[in-house]
């Protein structure tokens, strides 16, 4: 594994790519064209189990600048974060940033990012866009992922969580210390640094295709960052617990007082039965959170893989032997 950097490479791009037969030949070259006048870069597409020629191109591209990219295929699809994984343990710049496979992430944008984390010395800068050109959809999605990292990661609130994002090797360091089988990047970026920046750039139309991001992979993104990055869901089953048993006693005393005072207390189904499901409704939430804690750890406890290399070509890549575990 290259988690070390190399001396002389100042800047890697890691690219997760799903389907991107279109697009990742272009948007190869223009980065090294941005970026090479000035220095070494170093390219890693992660080929997450792409169904069109993704893999014939990105290999075309490993055996074009052998010197500047590393290809990963993947023997399955394991997910962006997981892909984005393989791809920090390979990287070997002083400092990574991570962009999509679709244009929407300007090349020349990947290196203003690196030029704000590397004049400030800051350990992880994100991008934000003025205008997202997203679907309704996605954007609502993103939107809704964003407000449950404020309640969970304990985020700063202007901080956008932007898939293209530049960090230090310090931060790449830490990040990949973590092998369990659901990582959330952002989520294991923010646990170790606050030290952050930020910096506006253009977000465009896809160049090409349909985003592979559907609306189960924005859930199952939530649901990691909500159950493997925090115990508040915990936390709130057990204040609901409370809620509840507080709702009872004062029902049990407002029943009682009516009661003693003679007075006719309103009987039948209905009210039984919203007092059964309210309370049914609660065991049935509680133990399913449980149940997800305790699932996620028994696949960690059984080395469950973030991902698993196929192959691997270009620059580095006798560093990993196939079928490595990640």
């Amino acid at each position: 594994m290259l988690t070390g950097n190399h001396p002389s490479v100042d800047l890697s791009v890691v690219v997760p790519v799903y389907n991107a037969e279109e697009t990742i030949a272009a948007l190869v070259q223009q980065l090294l064209d941005v970026y090479r006048p000035r220095g070494m870069m170093q390219v890693v597409l992660v080929n997450d189990g792409s169904r069109d020629r993704s893999h014939e191109i990105c290999l075309g591209m490993a055996e074009k600048f052998p010197d500047a990219v590393t290809y990963l295929r993947l023997a399955k699809n394991f997910g962006e974060h997981n892909a984005v994984m393989a791809g920090l343990r390979h990287a070997q710049g002083a400092y990574v940033v991570v962009m999509d496979d679709d244009f929407q992430h300007r090349p020349e944008d990947a290196v203003r990012l690196y030029d704000e984390a590397r004049s400030k010395d800051l350990d992880l800068v994100y991008s934000y866009f003025p205008r997202r050109e997203h679907g309704l959809g996605r954007r609502l999605g993103s939107s809704f992922n964003n407000w449950v990292a404020n309640f969970m990661l304990d985020k700063p609130k202007n901080l956008y969580l932007s898939s293209f994002k530049c960090m230090s090797r310090w931060l790449i360091h830490e990040i990949v210390r973590y092998r369990g089988p659901y990582p959330y990047v952002d989520g294991l970026a923010l646990r170790c640094t606050r030290n952050l920046g930020r910096v506006e750039v253009v977000h465009r139309r896809r160049a090409a295709g349909r985003s592979g991001y559907t609306p189960r992979k924005l859930v199952a993104t939530w649901g990691t960052m909500f159950v493997s990055f925090s115990v508040m869901p915990l936390r709130v089953s057990t204040l609901l617990g409370f809620v509840l048993i507080g709702l009872a006693g004062a029902g049990s005393v407002y029943v009682l007082s009516e009661k003693l005072a003679g007075r006719p207390v309103p009987e039948g189904w209905p009210f039984l039965a919203l007092i059964i499901l309210l309370f049914s409704g609660a065991q049935l939430l509680t133990l399913g959170i449980v149940g997800e804690y305790l699932g996620r750890l028994y696949l960690a406890i059984n080395e469950t893989p973030q991902a698993v290399i196929r192959d691997s070509w270009g620059l580095g890549a006798p560093g990993s032997r196939e079928g490595d575990h990640v």
